[in-house]
This record gives structure tokens, sequence and C-alpha cells, in this order.
């Protein structure tokens, strides 16, 4: 017998039963947020760009246009190292812009990669970088040379809309390249997914490449048949999983589908996640992490309705008052999984089953080569936080990649670990790219640690960046290497991943070892989150500096390898040893925060 109590049972929310405000007056009256506000005045995504990119007094564009122009794929920055030296001598902002693609399940063409390249050292900062979101971006394409970098993305039969914004952003799909029929299933679905869910406007075209309007222009009842003229209420991110690899980290995301496999490695249907996301705001514990919740098992030829009924019912259900609140994971939080499940069927037209069993087994990529089903070759290239560039005395990934492309025959396959597959690769060609790879000093792996790293850009492009991240976690994962070889763990696979602000761009906090930006040299330490990426992890100290973390992570390391189970993982021990707490969802990532007990 026992007297604990049972939780008191979650009430919920009533859902709403109307479309979302789409009228100026209608919109100001409920007191919605501002950028509904600009969205509902924007003409389907138009807004004043056009005259915008022909005022040549600055470089940057309007507060609302600045809104506007990530619906297209691009956000304006300023070089913050410039900032203080410009300020003192009365100058303007070093204004520039970062753009995005969209390349659903990250696969480009060899001659697709040479012209990125291309654009990349014309109208760029002459650099590739791979994302965490399995794309390319750009940095530091100036006003003027908008248009232009835009022409040369369209040339390669490629664009950028709806890379960013209140949109179905570029939509993730599982690079494993040894189960070939699995992947290619994968990737199939993540192109469906996002052509179908991709905005119908035409005003992409119409700015940036001087497409001709359509008849009728915004006022066109139909543009937008599925998202209306306010779109979703916050960004929305879709990803596609295949077992045993959870490289796409697909708790992490708003959408999920898991490939469930027959004992032949054939899709049978999708275990479909919802609710997942990894922003939130300093101080603000109405504001979290969250991973995804399981809700349903579909058919393959459901996958698609199923995505949509879910982003539907977020842009429906989704709060448009509170921005820091409008995410899917709140939603869910809101009205219940229940409820939300029960709506999704409902716009799909059918029940629809449990989910099956599946098990991930980490989140990191496969680094060098492997064979798949069918007899191709594949390599995985470690690139440290997605940079292609040439290194002085190091590898040449920009022109080593380059050089690959002009003989590669397969394609190139970007990963949500911001890393570069050579893919498809015939048996015949594998000595020459192999040859290509070694005169370029390229890198097939890296140390454990390193090769389960992940940073964001953070400074000095990124507005919101509180703390250095891209820049600074080389230097840091130097110094935990010698750490980690000091207590025998060289060799042992830990998640580690850090941004310069808690945002989570980089998904720190479902890695083992997650740093978050909070100031100038200052992070908060989040520990025990699970290696497979299906829990998060916890605060465990605030506000560390740069020089406190190794002495901060040392004796844990220590305490890890002298007591660990056998095939346990770093963030599975600390919990069991009773250093950190366990995070069961995002509502109680705020609870039971910081050391539990000295590791000292």
């Amino acid at each position: 017998m026992t007297d604990r109590k049972s939780p008191p049972e979650r009430v919920y929310e009533t859902p709403p039963t109307d479309r979302p405000i789409s009228e100026a007056e209608a919109a100001r009256a409920a007191g919605l947020a501002h950028n509904e506000h600009i969205k509902i005045a924007s003409g389907y995504l138009r807004g004043t760009l056009a005259d915008g990119l022909l005022k040549h007094a600055t470089g940057a564009i309007s507060e609302d246009d600045g809104q506007l122009v990530k619906f297209h794929g691009m956000y304006l920055q300023d070089d913050r190292d410039l900032r203080p030296e410009r300020t003192k001598k009365k100058l303007d902002k070093a204004y520039s812009f970062m753009i995005r693609l969209r390349i659903a399940g990250g696969v480009v063409t060899p001659k697709q990669w040479l012209i990125l390249d291309d654009i990349a050292t014309t109208y760029a900062n002459g650099t590739l970088r791979a994302t965490t979101r399995q794309t390319f971006q750009y940095h530091g394409v100036i006003k003027s040379n908008l248009k232009r970098a835009m022409a040369g993305i369209d040339a390669a039969l490629l664009d950028t809309i709806a890379a960013c914004g209140d949109v179905n952003r570029n939509v993730m799909a599982a690079t494993n390249p040894a189960q070939t029929g699995a992947h290619r299933a994968a990737y199939q679905l993540a192109k469906d997914i996002s052509d179908t869910l991709l905005p119908k406007t035409s005003a992409w075209r119409e700015i940036w490449l001087d497409g001709e309007r359509v008849i009728g222009g915004e006022e066109a009842a139909e543009v937008e048949p599925v998202y209306g003229k306010t779109y979703l209420p916050r960004k929305f991110k879709t990803v596609v999983a295949v077992p045993p690899s959870n490289e796409v980290d697909i708790f992490a995301h708003d959408l999920g589908f898991i490939a469930i496999l027959d004992k032949k490695g054939k899709v049978t249907g999708w275990n479909v996640t919802v609710g997942g996301g990894m922003g939130m705001t300093h101080g603000e514990t109405d504001t979290f992490p969250r991973t995804a919740d399981v809700m349903l098992f579909c058919e393959p030829a459901d996958a698609v309705k199923v995505a949509e009924a879910v982003m539907t019912v977020q842009r429906d259900w989704g709060n448009r008052k509170s921005r820091k609140n409008a995410r899917l994971k709140y939603t869910i939080e809101r009205y219940g999984l229940a409820a939300f499940r029960a709506e999704v069927e409902k716009r799909v037209g059918k029940k629809l089953a449990d989910p099956k069993p599946f098990k991930f087994e980490g989140n990191g990529d496969r680094y060098g080569w492997v064979e798949g089903e069918d007899g191709r070759h594949h390599l995985t290239l470690y690139v440290p936080s997605g940079r292609i560039k040439d290194v002085e005395g190091g590898p040449r990934f920009l022109s080593g990649l380059r050089r690959i492309a002009e003989v590669h025959e397969g394609d190139f396959r970007l990963t949500g670990n911001q890393n570069v597959i050579i893919a498809n690769v015939p048996a015949a060609k594998r000595a020459e790219i192999e040859a290509l790879v070694d005169d370029y000093g390229l890198t097939k792996g890296a140390g454990a640690l390193r090769r389960n790293s992940m940073a964001c850009v953070a400074l000095p492009t990124c507005g919101l960046a509180l703390a250095e991240s891209e820049r600074y976690l080389p230097d840091l994962i130097t110094e935990l290497e010698e750490s980690l070889a000091r207590h025998g763990l060289a060799e042992d696979e830990i998640t580690i991943r850090m941004t310069g602000c808690p945002n989570g761009c980089a998904r720190p906090y479902i890695a083992e070892i997650g740093l978050v930006g909070r100031g100038p040299e200052r992070y908060h330490l989040y520990l025990g989150a699970a290696f497979d990426g299906s829990r998060l992890g916890k605060l465990y100290a605030e506000d560390v500096t740069a020089a406190e973390i190794r002495n901060t992570l040392d004796p844990l390391f220590a305490a890890y390898a002298q007591g660990r189970k056998a095939g346990e993982r770093f963030g599975d021990y600390l919990i069991r040893a009773g250093y950190v707490a366990r995070t069961i969802n995002g509502p109680d990532f705020h609870e039971q925060t910081g050391a539990l007990k000295s590791a000292a």
C-alpha cells in the first residue's frame, strides 16, 4: 500500500472552431500579434519589397519588410564585429542578407553544387554553410546582389521559398545511405510534403525574378488555398526519419514521420509525431523546449494528407496573439494530444491506427564509406559546423567538393548534423573520389566528441546571438577532448551542441551536453538528455563562463568513467547517479533545475 497521490488530471482548454482572422479591423479588435497585421496587409507576401530593393541609400529594408522577406528565405543581418567602429564613424550598419535555400531531403546534383558554389564565391562571403535543417545558407549577400543571387539559384532549379517564415519550412529526410529503399521512400515523402505545403503566392517570382504578375494579383481568392492571408501562427518544421538512425532529430520538430519497416526493410507505414520544438526565452518559464509526442500510425497513402491535416489544425488552433507561445508544441499543451489527434483524423476523413514499435540508436551521422543495398557507395564527410570553406593549413572543403562535383556521377546529400555525403558513387568511381578527398585533406571523421557536435552561426552575423558559438565550439572541444582522454573516454560517443541564444537552432536541449549563450563568454549548461535525441536535458549550471566549462564537466567525466554500467550513455548515467533530474517533457523543463549533488 502507498498513500502517494496521483497527479491531478490535466484540464485542457476548448479548441477554437473558427478559421484565423484575416481582416485588418477584426485583427486589431482581437489584439493579434503585430506580425499578423503585417501578413494581412502584405498582399500575399509582397509588402513593399520590390520598392525597397530600389532604395540604395541604405543596405537595409523596412522593418515590416524585414519580417516578410523571411517567407522568401532571407534574413536581414549586419556584421556585429564592425558595429562599434561604424557607429563611431557615424556610418550605417554593415547590412547584408542571409539567404537560405529550400532543398527537401537535402539532395543536390553535382551540377547544382557547382552553381551554388559559384553563387557563394560571386555574391556571398565565399562560403557555403550546411545548416542543421539539411539545406544551405549564404551569408554576406548585399542588397544590390540579392536579385542576381536569386537568379543563380533559380538557374539551378532551386529556390528559397518558405525556407523561413510562418510556413512549413524545409522538409528534412533521413540520409542513411545503407538503407537504400527506405531512404528513397523517406526522401520521396519529404519532397511530396514540401511541394504540397508550399505557399502558392507568385510573389517570390515577381519580386526576385521580375516575373509577370498574376492577373488579379493579391486579391485573387485562390492564391493561398491552404494558408490563407495570414499563413501559420509561427514557423512549422517537418522531418522524416528511418530507424535505427535519428539523425534528423525527429523529436525536436513540429511534425515527424518515423518509417516502420518490415523484415525486408520495406516501409509499411509511418508513425506520426507532433509537438516538438527547441526555442525558448531566457527567464520566461512559460516558454520551453519540448520533445514531440508519437501520436498515431498511418499508411503510406495517407501520409501527405496527415501532414496537411496536422498543419491546418495548427493554422486554426495556434496562438496568434503571442508569438512566443505560437508554436505547435504550445498548441498541444493547451488543448491536449487526444483532442488534437481527433481533429487531425476528422480532417483526414478516417480513424487512424495507434503507433507501432520502433527503436532509435542515436542521432549522429555515420562517417566514412558505406555500401548501400544497391551496391552504390556513399562517403560521409565531417564538416565542422557545416562551414564549407578552404581552411588555411587544413581541409579545403570548398575547392575540394567543387573538384569532386566536376567528376561525380551520383549526388550530394546534406545531413541534419551539418555534414556532407558524397552519395551514389559507382564502385568503379570510388577510388577516384577517394583520391580527391585525400588530395584536398577532407575529413572522413573526427574524435568522438567532435563528430557528435553542432553549433549555430551566432556571432558575428546573427542578430539574436548573445554569445559565440560556431567560432568558439572547436576550441572548447579541444579542451574537453583532453579532459575525456585523461579519464579514458576519448572514444566514447557523447553529443555536445552549442547555440549563441536560447532559440536553439543547433538543438542543444536534446544534446547530452548543451550550451546556450547568455552573454559574452557566458552559457547555461544543460545535461541529462538522451543519446538518441528522445529526452530533453536539464539546466545543470547557470551563467558558466567559457573558462569554467571544462572544470565544471571534468569531475562529471571522472564519475562517469568510474561509475557507468556497460553500454550506459553519459546523459543516462548523470540521471541514474543523481547529478541532474530527468526531464519528462517541456512543461517540467524548468522544474528541479541545478546540480542535485556535487561532482567534485
